[in-house]
């Protein structure tokens, strides 16, 4: 069984994904290294030691630089980046429609220009699903387009209708590079993804449509690009009852401490976001009670771990004055032992929420976590 379920409490799943490159425990936090590396000089040997499960890569930035067919010459991203885990490979459609600025939607796929160096791309299904291959990902995702959560009904509509028709041409494309004898990772995994904006009943008609195709697992894309919390909230509650039960639900680009724990209790397993490496590079520090900013001059003597009592490398070996310093000076170890910080807390989170369910105890722990989160307090002031 490639995704079992363990125990349910209320919504919130806790299960197993089976996969070529290991088991990943779900409900799981995926860090974010988009060119193959996580922003802030944190290498795979690092991740393992943080508790990362599942890495995530982008289509389009790897297949700009340095190119998709040298990953394939270099063996896969498994083995050029040194990761014996899973990888999941994001199709590129949301840069393509976010990065490009000029391009050109047509049926076969879309033309634009590379951020990089300006060079016309032509990328559609089968072009994703081909440099996904050749990169050797355990999980693939489906080349779809991700309009604005806020766009219109009448643009809305056209477009999950040929985000369906384009993942049934990722489908066919897939099955055929998983037979080629020269396929870097025969076991390939394909992700349909779910959108239709913030109309309730696209998205349930949509996820419908996907469901059939019974897909290794499915993903709510579309999502945290402008509309509210509470928009996001109701659409993953709409749509995660009409996705099958015994698969894994991806909610794309999500998000926050307090977003993952409501989007586990309506039945989301996987997540992914820049914000614990971004914040972190620019001084932020995620907490259990709250997100503090480091290069404040209150740190500028702190002598304790940026959270007494988190095993993670920066807190077991560093101060907040310390680490303060660094950042102020420019120094690239201050943005390694935030970054190493933040990856711990949110994979450490996933383990407490795991936990949780486990003991059918979710609803509380979700009520305790986000009052801390609220209170916004350093328990012990310096």
């Amino acid at each position: 069984m490639m995704y079992k379920l363990l125990t349910r409490d209320g919504n919130a799943k806790r299960a197993e994904f089976h996969t070529v490159h290991g088991i990943v425990q779900t409900p799981v936090f995926m860090n974010v290294g988009t060119v193959a590396a996580i922003k802030g000089a944190v290498s795979t040997m690092d991740l393992k030691e943080i508790g990362t499960q599942v890495e995530l890569s982008n289509t389009y930035h790897l297949h700009v630089r340095p190119g998709d067919e040298i990953v394939k010459k270099m063996g896969g991203l498994h083995k050029f980046m040194n990761w014996d885990r899973p990888i999941l490979t994001d199709s590129g459609g949301f840069q393509v429609f976010s990065l490009a600025g000029l391009r050109k939607i047509k049926e076969e796929g879309v033309t634009f220009h590379s951020h990089v160096d300006g060079r016309l791309i032509f990328m559609g299904p089968e072009e994703s699903m081909q440099i996904q291959s050749n990169l050797g990902s355990t999980i693939a995702m489906a080349f779809d387009e991700c309009p604005s959560s806020v766009a219109a009904r009448e643009y809305i509509q056209p477009s999950v209708d040929r985000t369906y028709r384009w993942l049934l041409r990722c489908r066919d494309k897939m099955k055929e590079l998983n037979e080629r004898e020269d396929t870097v990772n025969r076991e390939q995994l394909l992700f349909g993804i779910n959108q239709g904006g913030i109309f309730e009943d696209i998205r349930i008609e949509h996820a419908k449509r996907i469901a059939d195709l019974d897909l290794p697992g499915y993903a709510i894309g579309g999502l945290a690009v402008g509309e509210s919390h509470a928009d996001m909230y109701r659409i993953i509650e709409a749509v995660t009852p009409h996705l099958p039960l015994e698969k894994p639900v991806y909610l794309m680009g999500v998000g926050t401490p307090a977003n993952i724990l409501e989007a586990v209790e309506r039945g989301v397993d996987f997540f992914d976001c820049v914000y614990p490496t971004r914040n972190g590079r620019h001084g932020h520090a995620y907490t259990n009670f709250g997100k503090i900013n480091l290069l404040n001059a209150k740190f500028e003597t702190d002598d304790r771990p940026i959270e007494p009592g988190c095993s993670c490398p920066a807190c077991r070996n560093y101060s907040r004055a310390y680490i303060r310093h660094l950042l102020k000076a420019g120094e690239m170890l201050g943005l390694r032992l935030m970054v190493l910080h933040n990856l711990y807390f949110y994979n450490h989170l996933m383990e407490e929420i795991r936990e949780a369910i486990e003991q059918h105890r979710y609803s509380e722990f979700k009520a305790e976590k986000l009052a801390g989160f609220e209170a916004g307090e350093d328990p012990e002031s310096a």
